[in-house]
């Protein structure tokens, strides 16, 4: 469950083998669980998130998420000596860990549907959403022929256009707004006169 599952540790920090991957390459990525946590928001429960990592040996962590996820691995990271120094302090972990487990190395990828990051081609996450939004648009393209109705789609992917602009090419739409590029004045007209040819 992504950082909730650091903070409350137990059973949700598991080792991997062969056998418990085996036959989820064709699921998504959300397989292992994802959750929005609150807590790891503040201090403390940082600290706890520390405190289970450290438990288990681990120093090496590969998040892969949004901007949220990736803003909380680096401020995990600028923290980490701190926290193990306040765990020190609070007995519950001895100087020795301190020392072994100084440094805490993060692998960051962008698993963000959007598409909307410097550097990359394509986000993790944003060919699969593309691949649902054309699936959706085949399904109900007969209903709105047969019912002579225009079908009105909002896609996702918050202040980026890519998911809207490049499924409106992959399918065919009439007409496509994307926030890099508002509607002038007036586009109710334009749309209108579009679709009316």
């Amino acid at each position: 469950q992504g950082y909730q599952g650091m903070v409350d540790g137990g059973d949700n920090i598991v080792e991997v083998s062969w056998e418990s991957v085996s036959s989820i390459l064709q699921v998504g990525g959300t397989v292992i669980g994802s959750a929005r946590c609150k807590s790891f928001r503040s201090r403390e429960g940082r600290l706890q998130a520390a405190f289970h990592l450290v438990q288990r040996g681990i120093t090496n962590l590969c998040v892969i998420g949004g901007d949220g996820s990736l803003t909380g691995a680096n401020l995990f990271r600028e923290e980490w000596s701190g926290l193990l120094e306040e765990l020190a302090q609070k007995g519950k972990i001895d100087a020795e860990a301190v020392k072994k487990y100084a440094y805490l190395n993060i692998v960051g990828m962008v698993g963000s549907i959007d598409n909307d990051f410097c550097g990359t081609d394509m986000t993790i996450g944003t060919d699969s959403a593309l691949h649902r939004i054309i699936e959706v648009v085949d399904a109900i393209m007969t209903t709105a022929q047969s019912h002579q109705r225009t079908f009105v789609l909002e896609v996702m992917g918050r202040h980026c256009g890519y998911l809207a602009l490049v499924s409106a090419l992959a399918c065919g739409a009439d007409w496509v707004f994307i926030p890099e590029y508002p509607p002038a004045e007036g586009w109710e007209d334009s749309m209108c006169a579009k679709l009316s040819e």
